[in-house]
C-alpha cells in the first residue's frame, strides 16, 4: 500500500455554506449511533459526521439547522447543539 504525501491535508466541505476547508479548520458534528447530535472535537467519535467551518454565518442557528438536518438527516438535541457551538465559539 503506498504511503501518503507528507504534503497532503484531506478537505472536508461545511455543512452549511459548502465551501472546502482543511478537515483540521472545521468543528465535527457527529450523529451517534442513538441517533443524538454531539460536537467531536476528536474528529474520531464513531457515527455519521459532517463539518462546520468557522464563519459566523455559518453559526446562525437557522443556518446551522437546515445544514445539519440536510446532512445528517436528524435535527435530534440541535437546540442544545446550538448552544455547545455557541459556548465553544466564547
Amino acid at each position: 500500500m503506498p504511503k501518503r504525501r507528507p504534503d497532503h491535508q484531506p478537505e472536508r466541505s461545511c455543512a452549511v455554506c459548502r465551501s472546502v476547508h482543511p478537515k483540521r479548520s472545521m468543528t465535527r458534528i457527529v450523529r451517534r449511533t442513538d441517533g443524538s447530535l454531539a460536537l467531536d472535537p476528536t474528529g474520531r467519535a464513531a457515527g455519521r459526521g459532517t463539518y462546520l467551518c468557522d464563519a459566523a454565518d455559518c453559526h446562525d442557528a437557522r443556518r446551522l439547522a437546515e445544514g445539519v438536518r440536510r446532512a445528517l438527516g436528524t435535527d435530534a438535541g440541535l437546540d442544545l447543539l446550538i448552544g455547545e457551538l455557541a459556548h465553544a465559539s466564547a
